[in-house]
C-alpha cells in the first residue's frame, strides 16, 4: 500500500554508523524530525544538528525547501548550518596555515548554500574575509617565495568563498572599502599570478562595477586597459572571458561622455587585434561564455555610433556643409570656384545639378536630407568615408548613375541614408546586450572601422541590386528589402572576414534571391478557392493534434535549462523532462551541461501535472520581478516562464532560446488543455498544412477548382433501374 501523500520514505546517514530507513511526516515540524533522528542514534543537543541532502550539493533542508525532499532521497545528519558556521569562522582564523587552507576550502564549499551562507554573514564573515584580502594575508608573503602553491590556494580559497557568499544576493556591494578593491586590483595587475587567484579577482571587479555606480568609479581609478591586456595574449580561454567580461563591465557603466574616450584608449592598445589574433583566431574552439563577451563588446561598440545616429545635420553650420562640398568635388572633381567666377544663379544653378547627380532628395539644399533621425549625422559620416576610402567604386557609382535615365538612376545619396539606417536596425544600434545572446561576428573584429567598411560594401551591393532588378525611383523600397534580405542572408553564414562577407553576397544575386524565395514561399493563389479553404479547416485540427503530440515528445526528451544569476561564468544548470505516460514533471540540479538526455532516476524532484494551475510568461513571472544586472533586458523577459502550482509555490524557468521556450510553454498549455499560440505553433502549423495540402492536391495539378460544386441532377423519373443483388 502506498504511503500516505504526507509522507516520504528516505535514507539518513551518519558517519561511522549504518544508515537508517525511516518515513518522514511533512506535517511534522523539521526540529521534531531532527529530534527523532538524534535519539535513533542517541545523541544529545539535537538543536546543534540538521539534515542535508547527501550529494555534491550539500544543501540544508530546511522548512522552506523541505517539500523539495522526494520518496528515496538520501539525507545525511550533520551539524546544523549555525554551528558549521560558527566553527568555520574560528576554523579561518587558526595560526595553522595548514587549518587555515583546509578551513577555508570547506568554506568555500559550504557556502553555496544559501541556508549555511545567511549565518556565516551574520558572524560578520564577510568583514573577516575582506579583512584577510586586505591584511591578514600579507603575514605570509613572506612566506610565499618558499611555500608559493600553498599562498596560491589559500587565497584562492578565500577569493571562491567570497565570491559564492556575494552570489546570494544578501549583502550589498556598496559596503567594501578602498583599501578591499586596491587588494583585488593588485592581483589582476600582477603579471605572475595563480591562474585561480586571478580568475576570482576578474569576477570580483565585474560584479563590482556592474552592480554599483560608486563602486565603478573606484575600480576605474585602479584598473587600466593597458593592464588588463596582457590577460588576453595568454592561452587559458577562462582568463581570457573573464578579461574581456571586465571590460565590458566598464564600458557598460561608463558615464556616455568617457565612453568615447573609452574607445580611443582600447584602440590605441590594440584590443581588436588582440582579440582577433588571440581569441577568435586561436586554435581553442570558442565556448558559449566568450561567444557571449565577444557579442557585448561587439554591440557596445556599436553603440558608440548611437550619437551621431541621433544628431540631426544643421544646415547652417558650414563645417558640416563642406562635407557635402567634400562629396561633390570627389564625385566630380572640381574645385570651388571664387566668389567673383560667374553670377550667384549660375553656381546655385550648377551645384543643383551636381547635387541632383549625387542622388540627394533635396537639391538646393542637401543638408535638409540629414536632418531625419535616424540615421541623422552617421549617414553622411559613411558617405565621406566611402568617398575618401574607397574612391574609384564612389566616383563610378555617381558617373553610372548619373548618365542613367532620370527614373532608372539609383539615388547614391538617398540610398546611403536609408542604407544607414537599415544597418543600424541590423545591428541593432542603441541597444543594451542581450543576457543570453552569443551572436557575434569575426568579421567586426577585423578592421577598426568596420561599421565603416560594412556600409561600403553594402552601397555597392545595393547599386548592383538595383542594376540587377532594373529598377526605377518607384521601385526604391522594393530594391531595399531585397538588399536587406541579402545582408541577413550573408551575416547568418558567419562570415569570418569582410571579404567573406562580400564573397557571399556575390552568390546572393537578385536572381537567387528570387529563387530562395520561390522555394520558400507557398503559393497562396491555389489556396483561395471555397473548396480548398473547406478542406484546410478539415485538416486543421489533425495538423494541431500532431504538433501537440511532437510538442509532448520534446517535453519527454527534456531540455537543459542555466540558472540565470549575477555572476555567469559558473554556470549552474537543471534538467527539467516530463515523463513518458504524461503525468509528473522530472526536474533536477546538474553540475554540468549534459551530453544527451537525463534519465528519470537521476532527476530527484517531481511535479505532478495535475498539480499545475497555470502557465506564467514574461514580466509576470516572479523570478523576473526581482532586481539585477542586466535582468530586465527585453529578450530574457522573452525567454521567462513559470509554472504554478499548489498554493502559490513556482517552477521557473528561463529558455535557452526562442525554440526551447515555444516547445515548452506549447507543451504545458497542452498538458493544461489550452490553447498552444506560440509564434513556433504558427509556423509550424503553415508549413505542415502547407505540406499536407499540396500532397493531398497533387492528383489535380492542372486542373481548375471550380469554386462551387457541381449542381445535383434533378431525380430521374423512375427507379427501375434499382435492383436486389440478391
Amino acid at each position: 500500500m502506498p504511503p500516505p501523500a504526507d509522507t516520504v520514505k528516505v535514507a539518513i546517514e551518519w558517519p561511522g554508523a549504518f544508515p537508517k530507513l525511516m518515513e518522514i511526516d511533512q506535517k511534522k515540524p523539521l526540529s521534531a524530525i531532527i529530534k527523532e533522528v538524534c535519539e535513533g542514534w542517541s545523541l544529545g543537543n539535537h538543536e546543534t544538528f540538521a539534515l542535508q541532502i547527501a550529494d555534491a550539493t550539500n544543501f540544508y533542508i530546511t522548512e522552506k525547501n523541505r517539500n523539495d525532499i522526494k520518496n528515496g532521497s538520501i539525507l545525511r545528519l550533520t551539524t546544523s548550518p549555525y554551528q558549521t558556521a560558527l566553527q568555520l569562522h574560528e576554523r579561518i582564523q587558526s595560526s595553522s596555515m595548514d587549518a587555515k587552507l583546509e578551513a577555508l576550502k570547506d568554506l568555500a564549499n559550504a557556502s553555496r548554500d544559501i541556508t549555511f551562507a545567511q549565518e556565516f554573514i551574520n558572524l560578520d564573515g564577510i568583514s573577516l574575509l575582506t579583512q584577510m584580502v586586505e591584511s591578514g594575508t600579507e603575514r605570509y608573503q613572506k612566506l610565499q617565495k618558499i611555500m608559493k602553491p600553498c599562498f596560491g590556494d589559500l587565497l584562492s580559497f578565500t577569493l571562491t568563498a567570497f565570491v559564492e557568499l556575494m552570489d546570494h544576493g544578501i549583502v550589498s556591494w556598496d559596503t567594501f572599502s578602498v583599501a578591499f578593491i586596491k587588494k583585488i586590483a593588485s592581483y589582476v595587475n600582477k603579471t605572475a599570478m595563480d591562474t585561480a587567484v586571478l580568475q576570482r579577482s576578474l569576477a570580483i571587479l565585474e560584479s563590482m562595477v556592474l552592480n554599483s555606480q560608486d563602486l565603478y568609479h573606484k575600480v576605474a581609478q585602479e584598473i587600466t586597459i593597458g593592464q588588463l591586456i596582457p590577460h588576453l595574449q595568454g592561452t587559458d580561454q577562462d582568463i581570457q572571458t573573464y578579461t574581456i567580461a571586465v571590460i565590458n563591465a566598464l564600458f557598460l557603466k561608463a558615464p556616455e561622455e568617457k565612453r568615447q574616450e573609452m574607445a580611443h584608449i582600447l584602440a590605441q592598445k590594440q584590443l581588436r587585434s588582440i582579440i582577433l589574433t588571440n581569441v577568435i583566431r586561436s586554435p581553442t574552439p570558442i565556448n558559449d561564455e566568450m561567444a557571449h563577451q565577444l557579442y557585448v563588446l561587439q554591440v557596445l561598440n556599436f553603440n558608440l555610433l548611437e550619437d551621431r545616429m541621433m544628431t540631426k545635420m544643421d544646415p547652417q553650420d558650414q563645417a558640416q556643409r563642406d562635407i557635402i562640398f567634400e562629396l561633390r568635388r570627389i564625385a566630380f572633381d572640381v574645385e570651388c570656384e571664387p566668389n567673383n567666377g560667374g553670377s550667384i544663379e549660375k553656381r546655385k544653378s550648377m551645384y543643383t545639378r551636381d547635387y541632383k547627380k549625387l542622388g540627394f532628395i533635396n537639391h538646393v539644399n542637401p543638408a535638409v536630407d540629414f536632418t531625419q533621425i535616424p540615421p541623422g549625422m552617421l549617414a553622411l559620416d559613411n558617405m565621406l568615408y566611402f568617398a575618401k576610402h574607397h574612391q574609384d567604386a564612389y566616383i563610378r557609382i555617381v558617373l553610372e548613375n548619373s548618365s542613367r535615365e532620370d527614373k532608372h538612376e539609383c539615388p547614391f545619396g538617398r540610398s546611403s541614408i536609408e542604407l544607414t539606417k537599415m544597418l543600424c536596425e541590423i545591428l541593432k544600434v542603441g541597444e543594451l546586450p542581450s543576457e543570453n545572446c552569443h551572436d557575434f561576428h569575426p568579421m567586426f573584429f577585423t578592421h577598426d572601422r568596420s561599421f565603416e567598411e560594412f556600409f561600403c560594401i553594402c552601397i555597392q551591393l545595393l547599386n548592383k541590386t538595383w542594376k540587377e532588378m532594373r529598377a526605377t525611383s518607384e521601385d526604391f523600397n522594393k530594391v531595399m528589402q531585397v538588399v536587406r534580405e541579402q545582408i541577413m542572408r550573408a551575416l547568418s553564414l558567419k562570415p569570418n572576414s569582410l571579404d567573406q562577407f562580400k564573397s557571399r553576397l556575390q552568390n546572393l544575386s537578385y536572381t537567387e534571391i528570387l529563387k530562395i524565395r520561390q522555394s520558400e514561399r507557398m503559393n497562396q493563389e491555389d489556396f483561395q478557392s471555397r473548396p480548398i479553404l473547406e478542406l484546410r479547416e478539415k485538416i486543421q485540427p489533425e495538423i494541431m493534434e500532431l504538433i501537440k503530440q511532437q510538442r509532448l515528445n520534446r517535453l519527454c526528451e527534456g531540455t537543459c535549462f542555466r540558472k540565470i544569476s549575477s555572476r555567469r561564468r559558473q554556470d549552474k544548470f537543471w534538467y527539467c523532462r516530463l515523463s513518458p505516460n504524461h503525468k509528473v514533471l522530472h526536474y533536477g540540479d546538474l553540475e554540468e551541461s549534459p551530453q544527451g538526455e537525463v534519465p528519470h532516476d537521476s532527476l530527484q524532484d517531481k511535479l505532478p501535472v495535475a498539480d499545475i494551475k497555470a502557465v506564467i510568461t514574461g514580466k509576470d513571472c516572479p523570478h523576473m520581478k526581482e532586481k539585477g544586472a542586466l535582468k530586465q533586458n527585453k529578450e530574457v523577459l522573452e525567454l521567462a516562464f513559470s509554472v504554478l502550482y499548489e498554493s502559490d509555490e513556482y517552477l521557473n524557468f528561463i529558455a535557452p532560446d526562442k525554440h526551447e521556450y515555444c516547445v515548452w510553454t506549447d507543451g504545458l498549455n497542452a498538458l493544461l488543455g489550452k490553447e498552444m499560440t506560440s509564434d513556433y505553433t504558427k509556423t509550424d502549423m503553415d508549413t505542415l498544412l502547407s505540406m499536407e495540402m499540396k500532397l493531398r492536391l497533387l492528383d489535380l495539378e492542372n486542373i481548375q477548382i471550380p469554386e462551387a460544386p457541381p449542381p445535383i441532377p434533378k431525380e430521374p423519373s423512375n427507379y427501375d433501374f434499382v435492383y436486389d443483388c440478391n
